[in-house]
């Protein structure tokens, strides 16, 4: 099984319910993670999006360039909320979701990567190891950094802020 980067949209009633009710809000990513499969519901397309397995090298990334907010692990824990995988979930603000989306905007991903190699994430055992053999692979970190950014910009355009975990 891998490891993954998830994110759900949220507005700031629901931020304030998942706080209230944590059992609440991991029942509500249950429920779109079902209808996904169910094209007639629409999904949790809009509200859910997942960086796949390179969350840890976006992390790695966006640290290197002292990014102002914490977009892989969020900025304060869900009070109450259970271990969701590898740890309980994490909100991101609404403001604070503005600001990443500015700072992502500003952010092209060839800069992201500059004067990195993918023996770099090999060898700062960046997750998963065993992809960072093929030079190539950095293509993959910055395609999920362009969908992460265009996530966060509607996200931020909403006035939403966002729940992230590792599953």
């Amino acid at each position: 099984m891998s490891m993954i980067g998830r994110y759900l949209r949220l507005s700031a009633g629901e931020l304030e319910r998942a706080v209230r009710e944590p059992e609440w809000v991991l029942e509500f990513v249950e429920e779109l993670d079902d209808a996904d499969g169910d094209e007639r519901a629409g999904g949790g397309r809009g509200r859910l999006h997942e960086t796949g397995k390179a969350w840890q090298a976006l992390d790695f990334l966006l640290r290197r360039r002292e990014f102002p907010v914490d977009l892989v692990h969020g900025e304060e824990e869900l009070p109450g909320a259970e271990d969701w995988g590898y740890g309980p979930p994490s909100l991101i603000a609404p403001d604070r979701v503005r600001l990443a989306a500015g700072a992502l905007a500003e952010l092209d991903p060839g800069r992201l990567v500059e004067g990195v190699r993918a023996a770099d994430l090999a060898e700062a055992r960046v997750y998963p190891q065993g992809l960072w053999e093929d030079e190539d692979s950095l293509h993959l970190v910055t395609a999920e950094y362009r969908a992460l950014a265009d996530f966060l910009g509607a996200v931020a355009t909403r006035r939403h802020g966002v729940l992230v975990w590792i599953e």
